[in-house]
């Protein structure tokens, strides 16, 4: 089975494209308008027909209770791989990111927090070479 879609929750989908393109460099998949909100999926720049990131609404009151929840606990709602994660802390902090972890080492792994200004957290992930 091949992933096709993972879902990050947004408080405002165009705040969340804007951030997600132009600070992080995603590229704009889908956009469907759905009424008050639209289908909305971005993919990775360096995998164009990788796993597609939809950035949902969250109107549900459900999701929006699990989003502020994970947020007020510091937990991240998904994470994201990188081939070099000091330079892309690096670069991300210059476009004026916050990161509420700096890179660290756990087990085979160097990983960093930062806040997608949308109502999540995100973690990068480095993984060790094998």
């Amino acid at each position: 089975m091949k992933m096709y879609i993972k879902s990050v929750m947004v408080e405002d989908q165009d705040k969340a494209q804007a951030f997600y393109t132009n600070t992080l460099g995603f590229r704009v998949k889908h956009e469907i308008p759905m009424g008050e909100h639209k289908w909305l999926t971005l993919v990775s720049s360096e995998e164009p027909e990788g796993v597609e990131l939809a950035l949902e609404p969250n109107q549900y009151p459900a999701a929006k209770a699990l989003q502020e929840s994970l947020m007020a606990d510091g937990i991240p709602w998904t994470a994201f791989s990188v081939d070099d994660i000091e330079a892309e802390v690096k670069r991300l902090q210059a476009a004026g990111v916050t990161f509420t972890q700096p890179p660290m080492k756990a087990g085979g792994a160097t990983m960093a927090v930062f806040d997608d200004t949308c109502g999540n957290l995100i973690q990068l992930i480095e993984l060790d070479d094998a």
